[in-house]
């Protein structure tokens, strides 16, 4: 053996001293950049699968965390519809007295897309009310199940169980519901006195499939749902784990920690991502399995690599004088650009080079010069738009007012009532006096609120006293300005809405008052209020359903003008309950008679 490899050793000796020096250089430049290419390739492709598991690791935490999200919030919505059937229903009612079918019947109204539905028990396991399945079974027996049990015997925690058909109530659809239940320890008040019972909830299993299954997990992954026990709450392929054409691994993620693991479950590699679900016990487990290592794009992307690292590495030995003749004129076209990237305004680019360099350097510098003065011109462009968008929302407060103060001042005048229409006339001279404000779009605070008093004045004797008003302003805010007309609209929407199912006994509040670099003001009333779904698009313009009369553009307005003038930061938050009132309160920032005079001087 020996022998046949010295034998080859001199035979190759031999082969390369008889070898021209082009040749040598060839070969020796070949297997330098070879041994480049194999050390880099290799560790491209290392970093290159780390990263890719390290990716789909943060990616499928970032999807569990989402749908985890979405599950808390569809749990945490039934827990709100047990706590309102307890509390606002069972708490509050004699069942020797009243019925709670009828408070029930409301709640599973406003949820019957997520119920099936709501039974209260008594400790016997007899049923005192349910919707809206109230025909139960002959051969149901409530007290026997897991759920009755769990709840009496642990009174202060909620129970889910685990999915499964609804039994305890005849359906009259004929149908076999998959529910999930949410049980709970209550205490019913009969004759008053109070005795043990159980409150059940069913929600429909769709609603939780549904916020599972719609996850992309990399590679062909999916989620399951499981107990703390390890029993299956949801999977993707849950009717073939039952009929045992499929296995899961669950039991074994059910002893997973939180986070991401790897598994190796029949045959095939896989990471396993496990993640809490709150104060249920239960636990989502995301799937990704694990690809090949190289795949067939990535063979692509490592011979391109290879490709470059190899021409790099020759051109390198072969080109490093004519690299630097180039590269220098360019690096320092390069610092040029980064001291104009920092902001620096005199930057100057040398014309050096070869003559691709020297016209790259022009074009940059010319580039430069074009954008500076593009940019000049749509900072001029911005200035003109956002003060014509200011004037047309100023211009769009209702000029209805005028026209109905003027008849309620000849309508009095006719009537003999001079003193109050000579005070509504003197009203509204000051009121427009305040509104015109010389041409000003900032005014002291105390001219709005002046501003606000005689609106409000006016209103009042056109109403006939239907309200009664306060405005005030708290230390600290003597000196602040703030944007005209911002209060008027407010006021205007808080009689015209507010007051419109009140009779005589209205009451309009304006505050003022500072926090921090803000101000604040509030204006309330005791009104009507509003509903959710006219509350959510007040601002937005995107109407509910619900929302009648008027159209909010006053409001609306007011908010598009605080932020065109501040920013998002600052503008309108509503706060409103139905029967109980509405506030909205105006966010400012707090504006000296120097920065006011400085921000006209912004917006000429």
């Amino acid at each position: 053996m020996r022998r046949v490899f010295r034998r080859a050793a001199g035979r190759l000796t031999q082969w390369y001293r008889g070898m021209s020096i082009q040749m040598v250089l060839s070969l020796s430049f070949t297997a330098v950049a070879l041994a480049g290419i194999v050390f880099m390739g290799s560790s491209i492709l290392l970093r290159f699968s780390d990263s890719t598991e390290r990716l789909t690791e943060e990616s499928t935490q970032r999807l569990l965390a989402q749908v985890n999200m979405n599950l808390d919030s569809y749990l945490r919505r039934m827990m709100r519809v047990s706590d309102a059937v307890y509390y606002r229903v069972i708490k509050k009612t004699d069942i020797t007295d009243r019925s709670l079918t009828e408070d029930m019947g409301l709640l599973y109204e406003e949820n019957r897309d997520s119920l099936v539905s709501i039974a209260i028990f008594n400790e016997g396991g007899a049923l005192e009310a349910a919707v809206p399945l109230a025909g139960s079974r002959l051969t149901a027996f409530p007290n026997e199940s897991t759920w009755f049990r769990m709840a009496l015997e642990k009174m202060e925690n909620l129970h889910f169980s685990t999915p499964h058909i609804q039994e305890l109530f005849d359906d009259p659809d004929y149908r076999a519901r998959w529910v999930v239940s949410l049980s709970r320890h209550v205490q019913l008040t009969r004759d008053g006195r109070t005795e043990r019972g159980v409150l059940l909830v069913d929600m429909s299993f769709g609603g939780i499939a549904q916020v599972c299954q719609n996850v992309d997990l990399p590679n062909g992954g999916y989620v399951y749902l499981i107990d703390r026990n390890g029993e299956l709450i949801y999977h993707p392929r849950q009717q073939l784990i039952y009929s045992g054409l499929l296995e899961e691994n669950n039991l074994t993620a059910a002893a997973y920690g939180d986070g991401s693991h790897q598994e190796v479950f029949r045959g095939e590699r896989r990471e396993v991502t496990v993640k809490t679900v709150g104060y249920t016990g239960w636990r989502l487990v995301g799937v990704v399995p694990n690809p090949p290592l190289l795949g067939e794009g990535d063979y692509l992307l490592l011979f391109a690599i290879a490709i470059l690292l190899f021409s790099a590495f020759l051109m390198a030995f072969l080109n490093f004088r004519i690299s630097a003749y180039i590269s220098d004129p360019i690096l320092r076209l390069d610092q040029a650009v980064r001291e104009l990237e920092a902001g620096s305004e005199e930057v100057r680019f040398e014309e050096s080079g070869c003559d691709e360099v020297r016209r790259l350097g022009r074009s940059i510098a010319s580039m430069v010069s074009t954008m500076r003065h593009l940019m000049e011109d749509i900072s001029v462009q911005e200035g003109q738009k956002r003060r014509n968008e200011l004037e047309v929302l100023q211009s769009q407060i209702n000029p209805h007012f005028l026209y109905n103060t003027l008849d309620s001042v000849i309508w009095m005048t006719e009537s003999g009532r001079t003193q109050e229409a000579i005070q509504m006339v003197t009203s509204l001279a000051r009121f427009f006096r305040i509104s015109l404000s010389g041409g000003r779009r900032i005014i002291p605070l105390g001219d709005e609120l002046e501003h606000a008093r005689h609106y409000l004045s006016i209103q009042e004797i056109r109403y006939r006293n239907r309200f009664q008003f306060r405005i005030g302003a708290l230390a600290g805010t003597e000196g602040l300005y703030t944007l005209k007309l911002t209060l008027q609209p407010l006021l205007e929407n808080a009689i015209y809405h507010g007051m419109a199912g009140v009779e005589d006994d209205g009451k309009i509040t304006v505050e003022a008052r500072r926090e921090g670099d803000e101000l604040i003001i509030d204006v309330s009333d005791n009104g009507v209020g509003m509903p959710p779904a006219v509350l959510e698009g007040l601002l937005t313009g995107r109407r509910g359903e619900s929302a009648s009369g008027g159209s909010g553009i006053g409001v609306r307005n007011v908010h598009q003008r605080l932020r065109l003038s501040f920013g998002e930061p600052y503008g309108l938050t509503i706060f409103s309950e139905p029967d109980e009132g509405t506030t909205v309160r105006i966010r400012l920032p707090v504006l000296t008679a120097e920065a006011a005079a400085a921000w006209e001087e912004e917006r000429p």
